[in-house]
């Protein structure tokens, strides 16, 4: 297997699935005036390798102990190690927490380097609030980058961040609970709602799902529209959004596909309250066959902490294809995620350049992330492939590597924040049956206007 193919299938989409909402930022690009190489031994105009440097970092990853929160806290404790001058303080809070105090950072003072997300629903307000350093390309060119993947984070054509992630929407399921009982990966979007039939009758939760945060039923739904709608689907939902009509045929079909899969009993009861680790624990403790989230997860097979029997047994299927749909088993849902930036005010703003080069580094988060199963990185990982990774890891390459096409940024993150709110908010409701499709179609169609 080789990761390779990666990047022509990213550079090929994401290119053309950047749907809407960019924004007019007002900062200059800064060099870093160094290379990949140079880069963490610099000493910075804040720093002259002996005064006291304190750098604050504000991130979106609260577990420090595995995953993604794990490889970001190694890359500080070796930069500390190598400046020894340099104190880094981190703070980390979950994703929804994170984003609302983010703004709050964004009237009173940023910390020096911070996590975004290079979506326009977060990041066209921030551009125009002019609180992110514009970074020079030219200075990442030997970073091995995949492809296309600075896109999201370019806007009119300075670069204001950097990606850290490729993610993959996935259903990660128990093996071998699977194979007790007979059950098949479904291949049809009917042959999934057939299952939560199956497993329910065995008293077991068919499909966790983080239904009180809103953005996984979001991605939900969007993984259903490109299924749906195939290869029209950037320009169904840029149109959407650019009009506040949803009234599309195929936004209304995957609409109401997701309310047939909570109909069907496919989610917990209670998923429009429960939280993320409610689910994930959910399906770790076993009492759920299945797990709606991203490869992000992938350091499942890793963690410790979940009893080795589901651990070594987490395997990942992507969205099955709907009858009638014009996208294909191996167009899947796929985007460019999280990344960093650094402070436009930042005090040590040379201190925090360093910092942030060295972070990518691609023996840094790429390597690191690689070999702690994070899933995969916005840079070219290839060489750390090893051939004795997880079998989840390997299945999630595998599904890369046969993907024809992938559908960029999911619907949540295309518009502006307020119609990011309304869906989030409000998609709970379409789904229990609450809300009319047609009254949460227009609802959100007029959070665009």
């Amino acid at each position: 297997m080789k990761i390779k193919k990666l990047a022509a299938v990213l550079a090929a989409t994401m290119v053309s699935s950047a749907l809407a909402g960019c924004g007019n930022g007002g900062n200059e690009p800064v060099s870093s005036n160094n290379n990949s190489e140079s880069n963490s031994n610099s000493n910075s105009d804040d720093s002259t390798g002996d005064e006291p440097v304190t750098l604050k970092l504000f991130s979106n990853l609260p577990d420090r102990k595995t995953g993604q929160g794990l490889v970001e806290q190694m890359i500080i404790d070796d930069y500390m190690k190598e400046n020894e001058n340099v104190t880094i303080e981190v703070e980390a809070l979950d994703e929804e927490a994170y984003k609302t105090k983010f703004k709050a950072y964004s009237m009173e003072g940023m910390p020096d380097v911070v996590s975004i997300w290079g979506q326009p629903a977060f990041l066209d307000e921030v551009i125009d609030a002019g609180v992110l350093e514009g970074l020079d390309k030219n200075d990442y060119v030997n970073y091995k980058f995949v492809e296309g993947s600075l896109d999201g984070y370019t806007y009119d054509g300075t670069l204001y961040g950097l990606p850290r992630n490729t993610d993959v929407q996935c259903i990660f399921y128990n093996q071998k609970m699977f194979d007790d009982n007979g059950w098949k990966v479904p291949t049809t979007y009917d042959e999934l709602l057939d299952l939560a039939g199956e497993i329910n009758s065995k008293d077991i939760i068919p499909m966790a799902m983080d239904g009180g945060d809103g953005w996984p039923m979001a991605v939900y739904l969007s993984d259903v529209l490109y299924k749906v709608a195939g290869s029209d689907y950037s320009t169904i939902v840029s149109n959407a959004i650019e009009t506040g009509d949803f009234s599309d045929e195929n936004i209304k079909k995957a609409t109401e596909l997701l309310k047939k899969a909570a109909d069907a009993g496919l989610f917990q009861n209670g998923y429009d309250s429960q939280d993320y680790a409610t689910a994930m624990n959910l399906f770790t403790n076993g009492q759920a066959a299945m797990f709606y989230m991203g490869s992000w997860e992938s350091s499942m097979a890793l963690n410790e902490d979940i009893p080795e029997e589901v651990r070594s047994n987490i395997r990942a299927f992507t969205m099955p294809v709907v009858e009638g749909g014009k996208g294909s088993a191996t167009d899947i849902a796929a985007w460019n995620g999280g990344g960093y930036a650094i402070s436009a005010k930042s005090k040590v703003k040379e201190e925090a350049i360093k910092f942030f080069n060295y972070m990518y580094q691609p023996d840094k988060l790429s390597k690191y992330g690689w070999e702690n199963n994070v899933g995969m990185s916005a840079q070219d990982q290839s060489e750390y492939m090893t051939g004795e990774e997880t079998e989840l890891m390997k299945q999630i390459v595998e599904i890369l590597n046969n993907s024809t096409n992938v559908s960029g940024t999911p619907i949540n993150d295309c518009g502006p924040s307020a119609f990011k709110t309304s869906i989030e908010s409000e998609i709970q409701g379409v789904s229990n049956g609450s809300s009319t499709v047609d009254s949460f179609l227009k609802s959100i169609g007029d959070a665009c206007k």
